[in-house]
Parts: structure tokens; sequence; C-alpha cells
């Protein structure tokens, strides 16, 4: 049987935390949202890369 890819884990942790913030009232899910931007803008950034 296939072993799920830490990608996978990651798709599946990225939509749970959009689901937690979707289940949020609508007044708190800016500050969420902007969190989550900055944690991913974080993660890209340290990520390698090659230059475009």
């Amino acid at each position: 049987m296939d072993q799920p890819s830490e990608r996978d884990d990651e798709a599946d942790d990225l939509m749970s935390t959009l689901e937690v913030i979707e289940a949020q009232p609508l007044a708190t899910r800016g500050e969420a949202y902007e969190s989550l931007h900055v944690t991913l803008a974080r993660r890209l950034e340290a990520s390698p890369g090659t230059p475009s």
C-alpha cells in the first residue's frame, strides 16, 4: 500500500486549517487568514528553490 507523502500531509493540514478558519465567525476570520498567510510566506521563503 502507498505511504502518504509529506506533501499530502501538508495539503491535509492546510485543508484542516482552512476548515477551522471558515467555521469561525466572519469578524475573526481576517486575523486567522492573515496568520495563515504569514506562516505560508515564511515557509515559502525558507524553502530551497530554483530562481525563475
